[in-house]
């Protein structure tokens, strides 16, 4: 039997933590796990086998931190080998009924299958634009790890404890190449969210949408506060869901990492999530053979739900995922040169500001989705698509339709995209077809199929169904599921053909009605040649909405459109309480667009953009805050530089447009209503003018104003530096100097330079539960040493009661909350 064939059979269960059984073992603090598998292989082992006797089918590797930015090459492969080799050798001793170390054992709990997967963590660095690490590095990073763990005999591949969608990505690709089944669990915050913006909805449409076989959660929360998160994962998962927990909220006793969740709590917590629907269960940090054993007792009583194919259609940004079915989806077509003069100028002229304008202009109309077309015959189609839409999604949460003809333009745009978008598009010709669907496969994507095949495009809607269950059967032989599938059934001209309309029209109702499947229209195509095309557009939108139409690719600012699509909503119950409607007369009023065509949606973003910008006292100095808050560093960077030329004081910048730019984002990310990404390309765009400012200082020999200094260190034995840099970046853009010592950083060399440099606030990182001893011997030494120095901690693993156990001066959940502190500290020093 395979790991599938299990899964199919009955719960499947995960063994448990490796860190605290290692640590109590003798793990040294700051040492690296990974190496034991060679030098304490008899302890592996046996943790392995204690594992098997509590009932695990699954046995993850100790190789959490197995890559190539940590060992070198001939180093990771004897870890990865050895560890394969650890784990096959327990399985080995449990199916032959003998004890690695000779002791009495009861073997009447062992599973009749046994499988080993090659455990893949993230590289501890986030890719940019947010971070340094290119996609393709990354990926390289995680392949050449897969490939040492395929060669060496793992079953399956196991990438857990993911807190960013895009790294995840990049490691799933990768582990696709095995051949292996491919799981993913990913770590969320107490909002239910990764760190870099994420919901479980999200990360189950992007995870489906690259063919993983199972996805979950893991890490950071104990059972209990997982429960709503694994409930959204069974809600939309297709696949089999995957929960492995810690056991409950870290805290250290004699040097040593222990948690509060007891096997019989575990046990109670994790029949509920068996009933919940979750198929793999197991456990992470804390958990021991103990919690595993009586977890298995608890489940094996029960019965699990049986899989099924959810019928959500989903597509996603890298924070949050857009459902086709349910009122009609709003595609912004303003990115296209087609009709466009000043856009094709600005793809002649390479101005990336410009093309992102019209996105966050869109993203301000309520757009839902962002159409993306960059075809000119005289420009570089792939590389401009791949450029626009990577700088698109770092200033930009919005989903986005990839929107070309060109295969390389397309595959090129998909495997940078972060998150699942929409993929414009295939059609019923068998050449297109062999060329799209299998990128769609690969990549995932919800695909957009026009009624058009080698005979042209049918006059009749029937012709055009033909087409489209054509379409259908020829994706079904692909692996593409019908719900990936939006057919656009074309809207073309009744200035040119007088039944145009009717035939779309009817052909939309019978892809609702008769084929059960989403539709998509071009609609201002059908006005295409008359005057006063707006009058047409929104009488044929509306008519199309009502004849089932699911997404519109439309133009967000036209008055007209957003009133007949805000009054269809309301009409057809689609909008509670009529809220989005009356927030929508509120600030368009009933005000009449002709010829200012953008006008009320204008209207409308402004007033928004009003009240976000309150704080922002000189209006000459607001499209500099608002390039910052957009994350728009090259306007940032220009506006800023012609600010200070023209004799505007640099303390006018910061205090008028600079920090208070950079509260309105922080206190966004604070309130959830911002997630990483923004911060940090709003601290990149703050940074852009501080250059210029610093640039000005250096030159007229002015001194800037430092609000303090302080160290910031990844502890040692921890590679993970994502947190450390993001709050670096924060913190220099408020004011502060910051000594950053990296990552693996010994206590003795933080006192050293915390002496010598006359520091008095020092600022730790862990990511790992085997790191953290380090981190609390750092602070030790620190308190004996230099007791007048302070001590600020923070990491995935790290809570305030925590904090207090390893005397930190601090906790902070988050760089924001550093950054309070370190105002705090310093203006009271």
């Amino acid at each position: 039997m395979n790991i599938l064939e299990q899964i199919q059979s009955g719960f499947t269960i995960f063994d448990g933590g490796c860190g605290t059984i290692l640590q109590a073992a003798g793990l040294a603090p700051g040492e690296l796990p990974e190496r034991w598998n060679i030098s304490h292989s008899d302890v592996i082992r046996k943790m392995h086998f204690d594992y098997l006797l509590a009932g695990a089918h699954i046995l993850k590797t100790n190789t959490f931190g197995a890559s190539l930015n940590k060992f070198s090459e001939e180093e990771l492969k004897q870890i990865i080998a050895a560890a394969i080799g650890n784990a096959r050798a327990a399985i080995k001793a449990a199916e032959e009924k003998r004890s690695p170390d000779g002791t009495e054992a009861d073997f009447s709990h062992v599973a009749k299958d046994h499988f080993v997967a090659l455990d893949i963590g993230p590289l501890g660095k986030l890719l940019k634009p947010l971070g340094d690490l290119d996609f393709e590095d990354a990926y390289r990073l995680f392949l050449r790890t897969v490939e040492i763990g395929t060669e060496a005999g793992a079953d399956l591949v196991l990438i857990e404890t993911m807190n960013d969608i895009y790294e995840a990505k990049a490691a799933i690709l990768a582990a696709k190449e095995s051949g292996l089944p491919v799981f993913l669990t990913t770590a969320y915050d107490e909002s239910e969210k990764l760190l870099t913006g994420a919901d479980p909805r999200t990360v189950v449409a992007v995870a489906e949408g690259l063919g993983v076989d199972a996805v979950g959660v893991n890490c950071s929360l104990g059972p209990d506060q997982m429960m709503g998160i694994v409930e959204t994962l069974c809600t939309y998962a297709s696949v089999p869901v995957i929960v492995n927990p810690n056991a409950g909220l870290p805290r250290t006793e004699n040097g040593k990492t222990v948690y509060d969740v007891k096997p019989a709590d575990f046990r109670a917590s994790m029949e509920k999530i068996a009933a919940l629907g979750a198929r793999i269960l197991g456990g992470c940090c804390g958990t021991t053979p103990a919690h595993i054993a009586a977890m298995r007792e608890g489940v094996e009583k029960l019965t699990p739900l049986p899989l099924s194919e959810k019928p959500h259609t989903l597509i996603t940004s890298y924070t949050h995922a857009v459902e086709f079915g349910h009122k009609p989806i709003l595609i912004g077509e303003r990115i296209n040169p087609t009709g466009k003069k000043r856009f094709k100028e600005a793809l002649r002229e390479h101005d990336i500001d410009y093309i992102l304008q019209q996105g966050l202009l869109q993203q301000d109309q309520n757009a839902d989705v962002l159409d993306v077309n960059v075809g000119l015959p005289e420009i570089d189609e792939c590389g401009m698509m791949e450029e626009v839409v990577q700088e698109l999604q770092a200033v930009c949460d919005l989903p986005l339709q990839i929107d070309t003809t060109n295969p390389e333009a397309m595959e090129r745009a998909l495997r940078r995209y972060n998150g699942k978008p929409m993929i414009n598009s295939v059609n019923g010709k068998e050449e297109v077809m062999r060329e799209v669907f299998p990128l769609a496969k690969k990549y995932g994507g919800l695909v957009v199929a026009l009624t058009i095949d080698e005979d042209g495009i049918p006059p009749k809607a029937e012709g055009r169904l033909a087409i489209a269950e054509k379409i259908y059967r020829k994706a079904a032989e692909y692996g593409i599921k019908k719900k990936d599938i939006i057919i656009d059934p074309l809207a073309m001209s009744i200035s040119a053909e007088a039944d145009s309309a009717i035939e779309t029209l009817k052909a939309l109702s019978l892809i609702r009605d008769r084929l059960g499947g989403l539709s998509s229209l071009g609609v201002s195509n059908i006005s295409f040649g008359l005057p006063k095309r707006e009058i047409v557009n929104a009488t044929f939108f509306s008519l199309a909405m009502e004849n089932g139409l699911s997404a519109a690719i439309m133009n967000p600012g036209s008055g007209e459109m957003m009133k007949a699509y805000y009054a269809f909503c309301a009409l057809k119950a689609l909008d509670e309480n009529c809220v989005s409607y009356i927030a929508f007369t509120e600030t368009a009023a009933s005000e009449t667009v002709s010829a200012a065509k953008d006008s009320s949606a204008a209207a409308a973003a402004a007033t928004s953009s009003a009240a976000m910008y309150e704080s922002i006292k000189d209006p000459s100095l607001q499209p500099l805050a608002e390039a910052i808050v957009k994350g728009l560093k090259d306007r940032a960077g220009s506006i800023s530089e012609g600010m200070l030329k023209e004799g505007r004081p640099a303390l006018e910048l910061i205090d008028g447009a600079l920090i208070p730019a950079l509260d309105i984002v922080g206190k966004g990310f604070e309130e959830k209503r911002f997630f990483l990404p923004q911060l940090l390309m709003s601290a990149e765009s703050a940074g852009a003018a501080f250059e210029n400012i610093r640039k000005q200082s250096r030159e007229s020999g002015k001194k800037q104003e430092i609000k303090g200094r302080m160290i910031l260190a990844t502890v040692k034995g921890d590679i993970h530096d994502i947190g450390k840099n993001i709050v670096k970046l924060l913190l220099e853009n408020y004011g502060f100097e910051v000594i950053d010592l990296g990552k693996d950083v010994p206590p003795e060399k933080i006192l050293e330079t915390a002496k010598a440099e006359h520091i008095r606030l020092v600022g730790l990182s862990a990511l790992m539960t085997t790191t953290v001893p380090a981190m609390e011997e750092t602070i030790k030494l620190l308190n004996a040493e230099l007791p007048e120095c302070k001590t600020v901690v923070g990491g995935a693993v790290m809570t305030p009661e925590y904090a207090d156990m390893i005397h930190a001066d601090r906790y902070c959940k988050d760089a924001m909350e550093t950054v309070r502190f370190a105002e705090e500290f310093f203006k009271e020093g």
